[in-house]
């Protein structure tokens, strides 16, 4: 075996270390200054609160209670032999205008003829027409929205994923079936309320 031939390099350069490099200390206090005046510049982001709300309860639900109506709510009533209105009114003693969105409507349609009478229930005339604006047809977050958006609503479903998401928004009652009759949370003066 011969010997390996070494070529001469040519123009090479000591390493030197870069004038922007951050292990540089003019560069680290340059760094410290650009983010300070950053977070001087920031707006904090406080989000409006309604005026509505009187700390947790919600001053602007009243007497005839709008009541959004989610598609398990109605699959449930009927396995419990449950009268939405007559139900909903001996829950709130008042006057109860069940309401569904064209999201919940597409739920019932898609979910085949094992369903068609809670389809039938919610085409009732009683029952009032929310139309929906926004893609897709998921009726949890179409709900989730109105209710951010207007704090007048009752939210009616017996969905745990759907009820967590609600509790987080402040000053919405939820309604729910326990015990074969309707049920409401967060609110004061309704059967089911909790007494303190």
């Amino acid at each position: 075996m011969g010997k390996s031939k070494k070529g001469r390099k040519f123009a090479v350069m000591k390493r030197m270390i870069s004038p922007k490099d951050m292990r540089l200390k003019q560069n680290q206090e340059r760094a410290k200054k650009a983010e300070k005046k950053a977070k001087e510049q920031q707006v904090r982001n406080v989000p409006q609160v309604p005026s509505a709300l009187f700390f947790t309860y919600n001053t602007q639900l009243g007497p005839p209670f709008y009541v959004i109506v989610d598609t398990n709510f109605i699959n449930f009533s009927i396995k419990n032999k449950l009268d939405v209105f007559q139900s909903m009114m001996d829950c709130l003693y008042a006057k109860c205008i069940p309401c569904i969105t064209d999201c919940v409507m597409g739920e019932l349609e898609k979910l085949g003829p094992k369903f068609r009478v809670a389809l039938r229930i919610a085409k009732d005339p009683r029952f009032e027409m929310l139309p929906c604006m926004h893609k897709g047809t998921y009726a949890d977050d179409c709900i989730v929205n109105r209710v951010t958006e207007h704090k007048c609503y009752i939210v009616a479903t017996c969905d745990r994923d759907l009820k967590r998401r609600i509790r987080k928004i402040p000053g919405v009652p939820i309604m729910y079936i326990a015990q074969h009759r309707y049920s409401i949370e967060r609110m004061p003066d309704a059967y089911g309320a909790p007494r303190q």
